[in-house]
């Protein structure tokens, strides 16, 4: 699967053996270890074994991006309503009673985010009697993707807190017995299984924030200016930003290639069937880290679409996203290179710092 040699070097530092780094440094695990003031851990019988036979390190990787991957939905949630009011569009689709002749329980709850993000907006009233019957699937659908990718979480995390509260090492010693089995609970597919589902997830989250980036982006649509900068034929804008969360939702479309379906023969074929579950915590990581990416890029689109609907207020969740991203980022008036705006903002929300701001101004 990929884990007894990496958790192995990790078992080498704890007991002050192999290497590590150390603010920076690359440097013995004794000296690692004495430098951080951890004294190391000296093995009982079967302990070492413990710490290499079992699914520790996608286990671990699961419950970050567990972790994350829910504060990002919500974080998504209140970015997409920057995006709503950004194009004029409706918060009609999030009324409650819609979603619940349809009680997923995720939809659900990002639809009952966006019925609160999307409160007090003065752009929504100033075209209550447009013509426009109805918005696209990428603002309209959002409570059902978004939905469904919380539900994925939530299975995920259900079979992480079980997988860590468990014995996976093997053979396993009865506590009252004493009796030794060798036995199977360090195969990792049931969390190789929700990696792969965490991955998927995640990603659909990027493909349909990249589809509301185009259209803030598209003035047939949002009747902004193209790219949402002034002088369009002169200034390109945000156009290379859409470029870039374009090409990181494709790149995360091949990463949700299974994993855990996948399996290759080892140890004279005494081990011939793995999850190949750290693989597929290295994918999802990966994902999670280009939607962190689109979802600044969006929330910087957002946030400069609301500033062509001035003097007019957005709504709520667009107000403290404006907040948040101004604090960081400046309105574009003209070409400037984007990347370090990209990276401050997605650098933040790796953070938590956009959830905690949610939270304390009582939007979650």
């Amino acid at each position: 699967s990929g884990d007894l040699a990496p958790l192995a070097h990790l078992a080498l530092v704890l007991i002050g053996e192999g290497v590590a780094f150390y603010e920076g440094q690359k440097m013995s695990g004794a000296e690692a270890m004495k430098k951080a003031g951890i004294t190391p851990v000296k093995l009982q019988p079967k302990e070492g074994l413990s710490l290499i036979n079992g699914t520790q390190q996608m286990t671990a990787l699961g419950a970050i991006l567990v972790a994350r991957g829910e504060a990002l939905v919500d974080e998504a949630d209140l970015i997409c309503s920057a995006s709503l009011d950004g194009t004029l569009g409706t918060a009609a689709a999030f009324e409650k009673w819609l979603h619940e002749a349809r009680p997923q329980v995720g939809q659900l709850r990002s639809a009952a985010n966006l019925e609160l993000f999307c409160r007090d907006s003065e752009v929504s009233k100033s075209h209550e009697d447009c013509g426009k019957v109805q918005d696209a699937y990428s603002f309209r659908c959002t409570p059902q993707v978004h939905g469904a990718c919380r539900d994925l979480l939530s299975a995920a995390r259900k079979t992480i807190e079980i997988e860590l509260n468990s014995a996976t090492d093997n053979p396993l010693v009865h506590p009252e017995t004493g009796a030794i089995v060798s036995g199977g609970n360090f195969h990792g597919q049931p969390v190789a299984f929700m990696l792969d589902v965490i991955g998927m997830a995640l990603s659909e989250i990027s493909s349909i924030a990249e589809r509301r980036i185009s259209k803030l982006m598209d003035p047939n649509f949002s009747e902004l200016p193209a790219f949402l900068v002034k002088n369009e034929g002169l200034n390109s804008g945000l156009m290379m930003a859409q470029v870039t969360a374009a090409a990181l939702v494709s790149e995360n479309k091949l990463l949700t290639h299974p994993a855990s379906t996948d399996s290759i023969p080892t140890n004279n074929e005494k081990e011939d069937h793995v999850s190949m579950g750290p693989w597929a915590a290295r994918k999802a990581k990966s994902i999670l880290e280009n939607t962190e990416y689109v979802m600044a890029i969006e929330a910087i689109a957002a946030c400069q679409a609301l500033e062509f609907r001035k003097p007019l207020q957005p709504n709520k969740g667009a107000r403290l996203l404006t907040k948040w991203i101004r604090s960081m980022v400046p309105p574009m008036e003209k070409d400037r290179i984007l990347s370090a705006d990209v990276e401050a903002v997605a650098a933040k929300l790796r953070t938590g710092d956009l959830e905690q701001t949610m939270r304390k101004e009582r939007l979650l």
